[in-house]
């Protein structure tokens, strides 16, 4: 009996069916960045509030005051009798009512000198000039309460650890396109539920429900598309992050068009009851039916696969070689049960903890420059497409694990320069500290497909969606790391950043090369990877070709 690889083989690596499905897969990245982003624009500060006066309202709407002229009767006089009060947080510890004058509604209070005026903490009756434009209007998330936008950004990234256990291992127990679509029409459900949440409670619950199914539809995706081709064609796990890019690259012009956060919520959301249509054309991972013993299904799809990319299988071909491996729910112990599988567990792990909070952690820095935020934006997601591109350009010539260890590392003396470079050479400053960005972006992408590669097909799902959970974790600590840290010294979380990517950098060398084998489908495949390599990550001549397929 034929192995999958050589059935694979010989109906295509990668063919037109391959790369129809890549395409579409693909779309789903666009979507996923978009979520992960979101925060940035559905809560961007508004540009002018205030704290409104009690009775401020009914004696405004008496007096025919616009909202300018109910902002000079309260913030002017406050401003001019506490310099260090701009109205936004405090307020005059007054309150108007019928008696009010309209022509001058302070001479009331008048035994006060413009100095000395009471004041009082605001802590709710906040007026907006554009009050829905974001989250930050809309559930008043400013003075006192402005830590809950982090906190909402928090509840994304726990949906996304969440999802990456739940969902990954339902996904390998299942299967691959039922999870995909139903974290689709997960994404959909809950996206239009955040948008019209008549609360921050709400919001809160289904913006982890929406992190939740989001991570589905990313790992899920990422997943099928790196079984379904041939091992000297899984670079496509590569240029799939392109679509991430292109997402992050779309998100400021959406909400650039769109003048309110629940339409922005909308159209980042919607899409994704696209991906539904999928079910039609999006067959099942014939890998993972293999390892659920259902050789007759994979060999049906192999056919279908054949067909559309303009070739055809030998007739003999009446099943395909399954692996012996037996077949078990996954857990976290069959990643760390052998010593092989364990080192590459431990060194993943880490590994996207390490790249999500540096990377996280940079562009929240580069955020608080300032500047034009649409504009900024887009700049820092298009630096990633280099990145992508030399990835695609080295890693089939020089292999994954020089590239992986290299972008770490120089991620790590960019941070270092870029913390003691003096502030009156900002331009060196940017350059170096884009430097960074751009290095940890590629070991990000290289990460992913590494981690792909490492794994058996039976904990592949399981195991990808484990240690890419650390991701999420890193994405939880990093606006608090950064933020508290820079509070102490602003370079400090650079020093941080550097020490990480150093000892990630050192960590990866430590990984067998997976350039140019086939997908391992056994934990002991996964064991004999190391016997098959040299130094220079060469694979080793055997006489039995197929021995580690």
């Amino acid at each position: 009996m034929p192995s999958f690889d050589e059935v694979l083989k010989e109906a295509g690596e990668f063919g037109r069916f391959q790369k129809r499905v890549f395409l579409l897969l693909s779309q789903t990245g666009i979507t996923f960045s978009s979520l992960f982003a979101s925060v940035v624009f559905l809560g961007r500060a508004p540009d002018n509030f205030w704290c409104r006066i009690p009775g401020a309202a009914e004696l405004s709407k008496r007096c025919g005051w616009t909202l300018e002229e109910e902002r000079n009767f309260t913030v002017l006089p406050l401003h001019l009798g506490n310099k260090s009060s701009s109205g936004e947080c405090e307020r005059l510890d007054v309150a108007w009512d019928a008696s009010v004058s309209c022509a001058s509604p302070l001479a009331h209070y008048g035994n006060h000198s413009t100095g000395h005026l009471p004041l009082t903490t605001c802590h709710d009756n906040w007026v907006y000039e554009q009050p829905h434009s974001s989250l930050i209007s809309e559930y008043n998330l400013v003075c006192g309460n402005a830590w809950m936008l982090d906190v909402s950004q928090a509840i994304l990234n726990l949906g996304f650890l969440t999802g990456a256990f739940t969902l990954g291992y339902a996904a390998d127990r299942y299967g691959r396109i039922p999870i995909y679509l139903l974290s689709c029409l997960g994404v959909g459900i809950c996206g239009i539920i955040v948008a019209f949440a008549p609360n921050f409670t709400i919001f809160l619950v289904f913006r982890f429900l929406q992190g939740v199914f989001g991570k589905g539809t990313w790992m899920t995706s990422y997943v099928i598309v790196t079984e379904i081709v041939g091992s000297d064609q899984r670079i496509v796990g590569i240029v799939i992050q392109i679509f991430f890019t292109l997402g992050i690259m779309i998100l400021p012009g959406i909400a650039y068009l769109i003048p309110t956060w629940q339409g922005i919520q909308l159209a980042i959301s919607l899409p994704n009851f696209l991906f539904l249509l999928y079910y039609w054309v999006v067959p099942e991972s014939p890998r993972w039916l293999l390892t659920r013993k259902k050789g007759e299904k994979a060999l049906k799809i192999m056919r279908n696969i054949a067909k559309h990319n303009g070739k055809f299988l030998s007739p003999h071909y009446s099943e395909i070689t399954v692996s012996n491996e037996e077949v078990s729910n996954p857990s976290f112990l069959n990643l760390v049960r052998t010593p092989q599988m364990r080192r590459c567990t431990l060194i993943l792990m880490y590994a996207w903890f390490a790249s999500a909070l540096i990377y996280q952690g940079l562009v929240m820095r580069l955020g608080i420059a300032g500047g034009n935020l649409y504009l900024d934006f887009f700049i820092s997601g298009a630096v990633e497409l280099p990145a992508a591109l030399l990835v695609i350009v080295t890693i089939d010539r020089v292999g994954r694990r020089l590239p992986f260890a290299i972008s770490n590392i120089m991620t790590g003396i960019a941070c270092l320069i870029t913390a003691f470079l003096p502030e009156d050479i900002p331009w060196l400053k940017t350059t170096v500290a884009t430097l960074g960005r751009l290095s940890i972006t590629i070991a990000f992408e290289v990460v992913y497909l590494v981690n792909s590669e490492l794994y058996p097909t039976t904990l592949r799902n399981f195991g990808v969606s484990l240690c890419s959970s650390l991701c999420d974790l890193g994405g939880i600590i990093a606006p608090f790391l950064l933020f508290r840290l820079a509070a102490i010294w602003l370079e400090l979380p650079l020093i941080i950043f550097s020490i990480l990517a150093v000892v990630c950098g050192l960590l990866v060398l430590l990984l067998p090369e997976t350039k140019g084998i086939s997908l391992p489908e056994t934990v002991e495949d996964v064991e004999q990877l190391s016997s098959h390599f040299g130094k220079c990550g060469k694979k080793k001549k055997h006489r039995d070709t197929n021995s580690y397929i």
